[in-house]
């Protein structure tokens, strides 16, 4: 719930302005590409070795089921390799020599702890863990693919990747990824307090109907569910200030979909694992919903207009998703969608003119732009 200035009657729609920052522009022939590159790859290296060390305590199970370490060893290899190279190419082409030494440094304790040639420990399950191997997995996959449909449809081309406060949506990626066994036991425990509400014989016939229309259930349940439970944060001042968070980020991409308060992913995660738990669909269809969902998430946010055509009167898309982070009037509380737009349409919410994006993104009233001065923002008076 934001505080709003001006009527429908007195906004006029217009061009987002973003300022221009040539010396934060990365491309293929400056060196702050290269050492960005050898700089994350260092420490990825890093993280990587200490996962080999202490799998119990610093890799997921659910991922420690489909590792194979030798693979992993190669991947290892080239990483730690390609900091040390884009280090050089760094240095060679510009001479910043922070971003190269940072990699340089990462990539040297990697191999002082044993590198590509260390041994894999035997993992023990049901332990409290920490998701290394998740971060490293998923930002690497997201910063390729999210990064290159960005610079390929790009909507604001003057927008820089390393656009102000990318390090705190950073700082919010990695807390995130890394906390994924907590969030999962927080759901798992809220879950199994329902356990009362199971009805076999309803979770029966459900795995009897078709895998697809299986999928469309958990979708449109799902919808349903964070639809409301989006719009009640947006109506309640309390509720608000913990979603406000998610509202704060003033340049829209790939990384802003990470800046949210612990306790509303927490609540929001914990909902769909108990539409999940109770449904009790077959595990592919769930883990497909999972999948699919994960990736909306993130590509709804990206500073892109993405080529998607007439799907955009059907599925949540980035500009759909960008007027709800606007701070534009018109645009304020609406499309609270996760996944299509049929309930905005049908709860009188939505909002997408076409031929415009908004002009400002953010909370009407700033917070505070730290990572703990945001957590305890919703707590205080």
């Amino acid at each position: 719930m934001q505080n709003t200035t001006n009527t429908n009657e007195q906004y006029q729609y217009g061009e987002r302005q973003i300022e221009a920052m040539p010396k934060k522009e990365m491309t293929l022939y400056n060196g702050q590409l290269a050492g960005y590159i050898s700089s994350f790859l260092g420490v990825f290296s890093f993280l990587a070795v200490l996962c080999f060390l202490f799998p119990t305590y610093l890799t997921t199970q659910t991922l420690r089921e489909v590792y194979n370490p030798d693979f992993l060893k190669i991947m290892l290899q080239v990483g730690m390799w390609a900091s040390i190279l884009f280090a050089v190419i760094c240095i060679v082409i510009e001479r910043r020599r922070k971003l190269a030494i940072v990699g340089v440094l990462y990539t040297s304790w990697a191999h002082l702890l044993g590198g590509y040639s260390i041994n894999y420990e035997q993992a023990t399950d049901d332990v409290f863990s920490f998701g290394f191997d998740w971060l490293i997995l998923a930002f690497i996959i997201s910063a390729i693919i999210c990064i290159t449909l960005e610079k390929t449809f790009p909507k604001y081309k003057e927008q820089v990747v390393l656009r102000p406060k990318w390090k705190l949506d950073m700082v919010y990626f990695s807390v995130n990824h890394l906390l994924i066994t907590g969030f999962m036991l927080v759901g798992n425990w809220g879950c199994h307090q329902f356990s009362w509400a199971i009805n076999e014989d309803f979770q029966a016939q459900i795995r009897t109907i078709p895998v697809i229309l299986q999928f469309l259930i958990i979708f449109m349940c799902a919808d349903f569910i964070l639809y409301w439970s989006h719009r009640v944060f947006h109506i309640y001042p309390k509720l608000w200030k913990f979603h406000a968070v998610h509202h704060s980020t003033e340049h829209m991409d790939w990384l802003a979909g990470s800046r949210s308060h612990m306790v509303h992913s927490v609540f929001e995660r914990s909902l769909i694992m108990l539409l999940l738990f109770l449904l009790g669909a077959d595990k592919t269809v769930v883990d497909t919903y999972i999948i699919f969902a994960a990736t909306q998430a993130v590509l709804i946010h990206l500073n892109s207009d993405l080529p998607v055509g007439w799907l955009r009167f059907i599925l949540v898309t980035p500009q759909f998703h960008h007027w709800h982070h606007a701070s534009d009037q018109p645009a304020i509380d609406t499309n609270f969608a996760a996944h299509t737009v049929l309930f905005d349409r049908l709860f009188g919410t939505y909002h997408m003119p076409i031929k415009y994006w908004p002009k400002k993104y953010g909370t009407t009233k700033p917070l505070p732009q730290t990572y703990i001065g945001q957590f305890l923002y919703p707590f205080k008076d």
